[in-house]
C-alpha cells in the first residue's frame, strides 16, 4: 500500500503544500520577482531601440544616395532638354532652342550642378567623334549608339563626354562597355 500512497502522497504535496508554501514565501519572493521582471522589459526596451535607431541610420543612408541619383537625373534630363541653363552658358547656346521661361537654375545644389552641365556648343572634338551631331542628342539617343563602336571610338566619346557634359548615364554605359 506504500506504493499506491506515494503517488497520493506526491499529489497532495503539489496541489495542497505548494501553494501553501508559496504564500508563506510570498512576501519575500515578489519583490525579487518584480525586479527580475523589470530588468527584462528594460532590457527588451534597450535592444528595441537600438534596433531601430540602427535601422533609421541605414535605411537614411540608402534614401539619402537614392535621392542623390534621383536629383542628378532629374538635372541630366532637364539639362537635356533645355529647361535649365547657367548664366554664363545662356548666352553661348546656339542649340536652336530658346529658354522656356523655366528657371530652376538658381541658388542650392540644383543650380551649380546644372550651371556645371549646362550644354555646349560643338567645337572641333564633338566634329571627330563617331556620332554625328553628338552635342544635339540627347543620353537615351546616344546610349544605344555607343554599342557598335570600336574602342578608340568608346574612349573619343568618353574623353569628349566627361569634359562637356559629364551625363552620369552615358559615362556609366562607357565604362561597361570598356569592361566588358
Amino acid at each position: 500500500m506504500t506504493d499506491d500512497k506515494r503517488p497520493v502522497e506526491q499529489a497532495v504535496e503539489a496541489i495542497l503544500y505548494a501553494p501553501l508554501g508559496f504564500a508563506l514565501e510570498a512576501r519575500r519572493l515578489l519583490p525579487t520577482f518584480v525586479e527580475r521582471g523589470r530588468a527584462q522589459v528594460q532590457m527588451a526596451k534597450v535592444m528595441g531601440e537600438f534596433a531601430v535607431q540602427q535601422g533609421t541610420v541605414v535605411a537614411s543612408k540608402q534614401l539619402g544616395k537614392q535621392l542623390g541619383k534621383a536629383q542628378d537625373l532629374a538635372a541630366d534630363l532637364l539639362s537635356e532638354y533645355g529647361l535649365t541653363t547657367s548664366p554664363s552658358s545662356a548666352p553661348q547656346e546656339t542649340t536652336g532652342r530658346e529658354a522656356t521661361g523655366s528657371d530652376t537654375g538658381g541658388p542650392g545644389p540644383a543650380g551649380s550642378r546644372n550651371a556645371r552641365k549646362a550644354p555646349t556648343q560643338s567645337g572641333p572634338d564633338a566634329a571627330v567623334l563617331a556620332i554625328a551631331g553628338y552635342d544635339s542628342l540627347a543620353a537615351s539617343q546616344v546610349i544605344p549608339r555607343l554599342e557598335g563602336l570600336e574602342a578608340d571610338e568608346l574612349e573619343a566619346v568618353r574623353r569628349y563626354e566627361a569634359a562637356h557634359r559629364g551625363r552620369k548615364t552615358i559615362l556609366g554605359k562607357i565604362s561597361q562597355l570598356q569592361g566588358e
